[in-house]
């Protein structure tokens, strides 16, 4: 299989090196969720009738928005995830047909890992010490074949307002740094100058600009990526959101500060429920100006999955 992700070495080493550095854990202490100890939704209890039908009111326009990126062999990925589609004819040499009117087919076979391009990442996905949302521990939810809890597929279908905000412009630049940190304050400054603010059962995407930086340089785009840390997502977290996505493989400022590790992973998604959407093309957004559309996901249904590669679309 060819494989070109360069994202798998540099994630690998910014790891080793957090270990190295005698890297803590992470707060440990996953909280029930305000729920019930048997809710694996998370915020998506956020998601009503009511909240599709105020959402819905934000199409003006009809004019549609993929924000998935296509994948293939040769896509970035966190190690040792890959991808790879191989296009088969089953039982057709030789331009074999079926029936009178010579009917032929293609099927095609997917190996490879769902955490690709771009993505949601499930509430199972993860934790602290082997504890992930609601208290579920990995001995408990773990099994090769799928996990018993917070699978994917127990995700509800996700329509509902979307803000996206421009955090690059308020920062002064068409595209932030590897590293650069998005901090309380510039998603603030990104609030105000676009007019709106995300609430209660929205999905809030940040745009940083990066995502050209993999038609550039793949390598670098996987070196690295700007975006927020462990304040960052408390802030969005506090905003009570069902999803907070951003145009960059890990919505988190890489190479980390210190030795604290996915801290904003850790926040979002086991302290709080809060699904996370990466490499989310948010270019032809930003190119028309649009700061909150409806946005419409139904993830894949893979029982007992973690993660699924997604194609969000936003309407205008």
């Amino acid at each position: 299989m060819r494989t070109a992700i360069p994202l798998a070495a540099a994630a690998a080493g910014f790891l080793a090196m957090a270990c190295a550095a005698g890297a803590q854990p992470a707060p440990t202490e996953i909280p029930v969720s305000r729920w019930g100890a048997e809710d694996e939704i998370g915020a998506a209890n956020h998601l009503t009738p009511a909240k599709v039908l105020e959402a819905v009111k934000l199409v003006t326009t009809g004019k549609t928005y993929a924000l998935g990126i296509p994948v293939d062999r040769s896509t970035p990925a966190f190690p040792p995830r890959s991808i790879a589609v191989t296009v088969m004819a089953p039982n057709q040499p030789e331009g074999v047909t079926f029936g009178a009117n010579k009917m032929s087919y293609l099927d095609d076979m997917v190996t490879g890992w769902l955490g690709v391009g771009t993505q949601i990442d499930g509430l199972a996905h993860l934790g602290a010490d082997s504890t992930f949302y609601n208290r579920n521990r990995m001995k408990d939810i773990f099994d090769t074949t799928g996990v018993k809890k917070l699978g994917v597929h127990k995700i509800p279908p996700i329509v509902t307002r979307g803000v996206l905000l421009d955090v690059a412009k308020a920062k002064g630049k068409d595209r932030l740094l590897e590293g650069e940190l998005v901090t309380v304050d510039d998603i603030k400054a990104a609030e105000t100058a676009a007019g709106v603010s995300p609430g209660r059962g929205d999905v809030v995407v940040l745009h940083t600009g990066w995502l050209s930086m993999l038609g550039e340089d793949a390598k670098r785009f996987g070196a690295g990526e700007p975006g927020i840390d462990a304040e960052g997502a408390r802030y969005l977290a506090s905003k009570d959101v069902v999803a907070v996505g951003a145009d960059t493989w890990g919505i988190e400022a890489v190479p980390f500060k210190g030795d604290r590790v996915w801290e904003g992973h850790q926040i979002l998604l086991a302290h709080n429920g809060i699904y996370i959407l990466e490499t989310l093309d948010t270019r032809a957004l930003i190119r028309d100006g649009v700061r909150e559309f409806l946005f419409v996901l139904g993830a894949p249904r893979y029982t007992g999955s973690i993660q699924a590669i997604i194609n969000p679309v936003a309407i205008r």
